[in-house]
């Protein structure tokens, strides 16, 4: 049951007695206060069940060694994604990024839920009276906030020292990329835009959000054309017409599903794709649109700088 059908009824519920004895864990004893959008919340410095509704909670999770019991499934899949399925073998799944399945996390009786900082208010109240729910204040364009984000939920989680570790090397690892590029390809421009190509056309991504971010850090000069509107992830599908809007020197090109690579497919045989600079220079660089422009936290940030280095290494020879 999602949690949209259940609001109207739970609203006329006193008491919310079909959740039961799960509010013990609201008693436990608190020792953490943590604010969120929606006020202050306190958690229990020794959580064992967490469900996270959120990709970046997941990763900011797995990456100090939390595993949690239930996540929701990474956008176009029916699972978590790729990159973090071997870290998080046999999770529930308990819905999706735009609706959670409430009876499934009232299953998993957890102590915990890290939500994100879109969660609405209405599904907050629901899952707050399962268990302690952390949705964070940033902005999903200030900068850092994926960084912030994950010190965020290590707080709740006990894990401040071992999360600042992870985001150092996470930085350091950042900087060995970069100074690969400049090495490796110190005569050529690192002009790059990062693409979503979905069945309606391209969508140019935010150089603001979380992969833009990691491609500027390892050293590439972002660009997203100047047609995203303020506060948007993306631009509007690109016409064949307007493909010139993602030429330059680098083209990272992300697809989410079946019907993503099919387009591309056609799209690639099209007159006004192979005219591309950045085609004729083979410089248009396949990446995967569940980690380049859905996931968020340091094990995806590494697995970035891992294609990175690939593409450059490639590059090189």
């Amino acid at each position: 049951m999602s949690l949209k059908s259940l609001i109207p009824s739970l609203r006329q519920i006193t008491g919310v007695a079909a959740l039961g004895g799960l509010l013990a864990a609201q008693g436990a004893v608190a020792d953490v206060t943590l604010e969120t959008r929606y006020g202050s919340v306190s958690v229990n410095d020794d959580v064992k069940r967490v469900v996270t509704l959120y990709e970046g909670a997941l990763d900011a999770a797995v990456a100090v060694d939390v595993i949690p019991v239930g996540a929701i499934t990474t956008r176009g899949g029916d699972g978590v994604a790729s990159y973090i399925q071997d870290k998080v073998e046999g999770i529930e799944i308990v819905g999706t990024a735009r609706e959670t399945n409430l009876e499934s996390v009232i299953a998993l009786q957890p102590d915990l839920i890290l939500a994100s900082s879109r969660l609405p208010k209405e599904q907050y109240d629901l899952l707050s009276s399962v268990a302690p729910t952390l949705v964070p204040t940033f902005d999903l364009f200030e900068e850092d906030a994926w960084k912030k984000e994950s010190l965020y939920f290590a707080r709740a989680l006990n894990r401040v020292a071992e999360m600042e570790q992870v985001l150092a090397e996470t930085d350091q690892r950042g900087a060995q990329v970069q100074e690969k590029l400049n090495q490796t390809l110190s005569g050529s421009s690192h002009q790059a835009t990062l693409a979503r190509w979905m069945p309606q056309g391209a969508l140019v991504m935010s150089d603001q959000l979380f992969a833009g971010s990691l491609l500027a850090a390892a050293g590439f000069d972002m660009k997203d054309a100047g047609i995203i509107e303020e506060g948007r992830p993306h631009s509007e599908p690109l016409s064949q017409e307007k493909l010139s809007l993602i030429d330059g020197d680098w083209l990272f090109l992300a697809t989410l599903n079946d019907d993503g690579d099919a387009a591309l497919d056609a799209a690639r045989k099209s007159a006004a794709f192979q005219r591309l600079d950045v085609v004729k220079n083979d410089h248009v660089i396949p990446v995967d649109g569940q980690l380049f422009s859905s996931a968020s936290g340091p094990l995806a940030a590494n697995a970035i700088f891992d294609k990175l280095e690939t593409v450059i290494d490639q590059a090189a020879q």
